[in-house]
């Protein structure tokens, strides 16, 4: 127990020492649009081509089979390694954006050595009751998405990149913490002469479980980065109302932006919590509802209600990724030990496709309907819930072997 322990520690700090490489820009975005002289609009283009890199690099997994074939923590101390060189050569002086646009997309690849593959990692060490700990991996990934805006609230001064080569170098000691850690005792690795094929990769839909987690996970996905993305422009237009009524109001759009992000944390964390009780799937099923709740809530709220706009943010911040970690554990549990690699690769792939349309859908519209917009979001917890709804039966009827109604066929 106590060596599982020290090996989910470690993976999870590993986790969050390698996706640093994700958000690195974003720490430092007011001096690099400066020093490249581009707009908002140019350095969204950096984020979407890190997660079109990311989306290519998990579709390459799931198609070659490399995420079962091969040493999980292997994988992802090189992935470590590749993407903290690349990182470092995007904040060399004679790079600029198009070029800067390449070094993204391929920081992307790598991150799908890290991302998946540390999901893989905790399961193959703890196993079928794996939503505490993988709680604890998403929610280390939530707190490195609410990093650049804590830094920026915290008024950093460092050159942008002393942050980017920082974030390099973080990397490089997550590649250390798990290279020598190996897999765990939970998971087979697969043939390893199999061949590359789609058909293989998306196979696992015909899984029932694994079908109606992943359907949840998608309309997650359709919300949750873009909740991320427009959340600083939530936070100006509330602190504008507020200083209308309140003069001289103190605090910034980073510390609040900072704030309702790494909420996330704590859903994440004590989700994973509650599911060892009620099981993943309830878990998933109730915040995944909530945050759908306040979706749809938070535009109906006047300028007055300062303090409850607010409150909904932070709730919302805190219910929108806490039902990630528990849809992981449903289809890592659902599918054939052998195939888990393959398996999240592909619903990541599917999932990050889906957050580039919902991002670029809600700003597109943010700026005429206002908050109004959000009712774009609405149909990712809607469809979600449904195509999760005969998971839930089966819980409910106890059929099936795990902790919530889900076993390995």
């Amino acid at each position: 127990m106590n060596q599982r322990r020290w090996a989910v520690g470690l993976i999870v700090l590993a986790q969050w020492l390698g996706t640093s490489l994700w958000f690195s820009p974003n720490s430092a975005a007011d001096d690099l649009m400066a020093a490249w002289q581009i707009g908002p609009a140019q350095f969204a283009w950096l984020i979407a081509a890190t997660q079109s890199g990311f989306i290519a690099g998990t579709l390459w997994l799931a198609y070659s089979g490399w995420a079962d074939r091969y040493s999980a923590s292997r994988i992802f101390a090189i992935a470590c390694v590749l993407g903290a060189g690349i990182n470092a050569g995007f904040s060399v002086g004679w790079t600029g954006f198009a070029s800067g646009l390449v070094f993204r997309f391929a920081v992307g690849l790598c991150l799908a050595g890290i991302y998946p593959l540390g999901m893989k990692m905790i399961v193959g060490w703890v196993g079928t009751k794996s939503g505490a700990a993988l709680g604890l991996l998403v929610g280390m990934l939530t707190l490195g998405t609410a990093l650049p805006h804590g830094i920026r609230a915290l008024g950093a001064s460092l050159p942008w990149q002393a942050v980017i080569q920082a974030s390099s170098v973080l990397a490089v000691v997550g590649a250390a913490l798990v290279y020598f850690l190996g897999d765990g005792p939970y998971l087979k690795k697969s043939n390893k002469h199999r061949g590359n094929s789609l058909g293989r990769a998306f196979g696992v839909f015909s899984i029932p479980d694994f079908r109606a987690a992943a359907l949840g996970y998608f309309g997650h996905m359709w919300e949750l980065y873009a909740f991320w993305a427009v959340l600083p422009w939530l936070a100006a237009q509330w602190l504008l109302d507020a200083r209308q009524l309140h003069p001289g109001l103190p605090g910034s759009v980073a510390a609040i932006s900072f704030f309702g992000i790494a909420a996330g944390f704590l859903g994440c964390v004590l989700g994973g919590r509650l599911s060892l009780k009620l099981g993943s799937a309830y878990v998933a099923a109730l915040a995944l509802l909530a945050s759908g709740l306040l979706c749809l809530v938070y535009p109906l709220l006047g300028p007055d209600w300062l303090l409850l706009r607010l409150l909904v943010l932070l709730a919302w911040g805190f219910f929108v990724v806490a039902d990630s970690p528990q849809f992981s554990a449903i289809s890592a549990r659902s599918c054939p030990p052998q195939w888990v690699g393959s398996a999240l690769a592909i619903q990541n792939s599917i999932g990050f496709l889906i957050t580039i349309v919902s991002i670029t859908v809600l700003l597109g519209f943010i700026e005429v309907l206002g908050s109004k917009a959000l009712w774009l979001l609405l149909p990712g917890p809607v469809l979600g819930l449904m195509g999760m709804w005969p998971l839930l039966q089966r819980t409910r009827s106890g059929s099936g072997r795990g902790s919530d109604g889900v076993g390995n066929p």
